[in-house]
């Protein structure tokens, strides 16, 4: 079937190779999903799927399934603690991978721990399951019931969606980062625009894996179904050398069929801003740049990565912060990295609070929620009314070399005066 699918789109390939028979956008098919995970905030509806509404006390998950307790972790409640409790004995019990507290989020512990590859098919109970189609996987964010068939039976069904190509062409430029990307392209589609769409890019040679999960994680923003980036040598080192593994190429064939394709030069790309309370109001950071900051929030799924903290690092190096600065690695292993690579020392020397890997003020569940009245910068991916406390706070995205700059004068700076 492989040589049958050489032109078709990354979407097409992997769904029919998962589905043992060609398919096209529109089908109705059934899958076989090779990972299944949710998390303490999703999880608390699977565990009473299977035990309340199937009433299975043990089972046998028919793939591989994870639970990973990152979103209130450590718990900052009691009722948070029960949740972790039920997902630690539903886990041991049933032979499911646990990722405890301090492992850090899940999409970004799922390819360190080498859960995904490429060509999988991957449910996630969390929308920013989409994140995982940096690894060439069609990863897509599924509800809690969905994710329990999955679990129980290794397969579940869904509709073939379109795919449309994103070709990047030109060179990144000074203080243009990966969030910078998708936040231009969250503001050319507009939320909500990419319904039963997959997006597929091209020419990705030069941005970074770091970069490239920012870019997918933010897909959903635009309500794609997936988003995926193709296998090429950056990303076969990346198995080769991080995780000693050797894996498939997924690639979009020379005659692959789009409903659509979209150029971004990104030469043409600056420095952008989120600005509250919509995702997609997204401008240039010089259009805000003045704006005070009552909070600067570097990390999350979207940017909590190595890179990131790297990068507002280098900015923060030697100066002291002007605001509040919550920096969060997203797992253990970036937090080691940064530890060994002196990055940690540079920032908490800026007067930066390093937190333990976790989700925390991204949705507004501890380490850094807002009162009344206050603006936050953050590097996380949603920005409506209450996402990271109070319903009166307001929240503008950003790079981690925008917050960092941010950070430096307790108001949103543009950060290419720091590089």
């Amino acid at each position: 079937m492989k040589k049958e699918l050489a032109n078709h789109t990354m979407t097409e390939q992997i769904l029919s190779l998962n589905a043992g028979r060609k398919v096209q956008p529109g089908d109705i098919v059934t899958v076989k999903v090779d990972l299944v995970y949710a998390h303490d905030g999703t999880a608390p509806l699977v565990i009473s799927a299977i035990k309340d509404e199937i009433g299975l006390e043990r089972f046998e998950p028919k793939t591989s399934v994870a639970f990973f307790i990152d979103h209130v972790a450590p718990a900052s409640t009691v009722n948070a603690a029960e949740v972790h409790r039920k997902m630690r004995l539903l886990a041991k019990n049933n032979g499911i991978n646990l990722y405890d507290v301090g492992r850090g989020i899940c999409h970004q512990v799922a390819p360190e721990e080498g859960l995904v590859r490429p060509g999988y098919v991957v449910f996630g109970a969390d929308s920013h399951t989409t994140t995982l189609g940096a690894f060439s996987s069609f990863a897509t964010g599924v509800g809690s019931t969905d994710a329990v068939v999955a679990m129980l039976l290794g397969k579940n069904w869904l509709k073939v969606p379109e795919p449309v190509k994103i070709k990047f062409e030109g060179s990144i430029q000074k203080g243009v980062m990966g969030k910078d990307i998708a936040l231009h392209l969250v503001g050319l589609f507009r939320a909500g625009s990419m319904t039963g769409k997959s997006l597929e890019f091209d020419n990705v040679d030069s941005i970074s894996i770091d970069s490239r999960m920012t870019i997918t994680n933010m897909a959903t923003e635009v309500d794609a179904d997936a988003a995926i980036m193709p296998t090429d040598k950056k990303l076969l080192n990346y198995y080769k050398f991080e995780l000693g593994m050797e894996v498939e190429h997924i690639t979009p064939g020379p005659r692959a069929e789009y409903a659509d394709t979209v150029i971004v030069e990104l030469n043409n790309l600056e420095p952008l801003v989120s600005a509250p309370p919509n995702v997609d109001n997204v401008h240039a950071v010089t259009e805000y740049e003045g704006v005070e900051v009552d909070q600067v929030f570097i990390g999350s799924c979207t940017n909590g990565r190595l890179e990131d903290l790297e990068i507002a690092a280098r900015i923060l190096n030697g100066k002291k912060v002007k605001t509040r600065c919550i920096v969060i690695p997203a797992s253990i292993r970036v937090y080691q990295k940064a530890l060994s690579m002196g990055i940690i020392d540079v920032l908490i020397k800026a007067g930066c609070v390093v937190g333990p890997p976790t989700c925390g003020p991204c949705v507004g569940a501890h380490l850094g929620l807002l009162a009344s009245g206050e603006t936050a910068l953050s590097t996380s991916n949603r920005n409506f009314p209450g996402r990271m406390g109070h319903k009166d706070s307001k929240v503008f995205l950003a790079s981690p070399a925008t917050a960092a700059a941010t950070a430096i004068n307790g108001k949103i700076t543009d950060p290419r005066g720091y590089l």
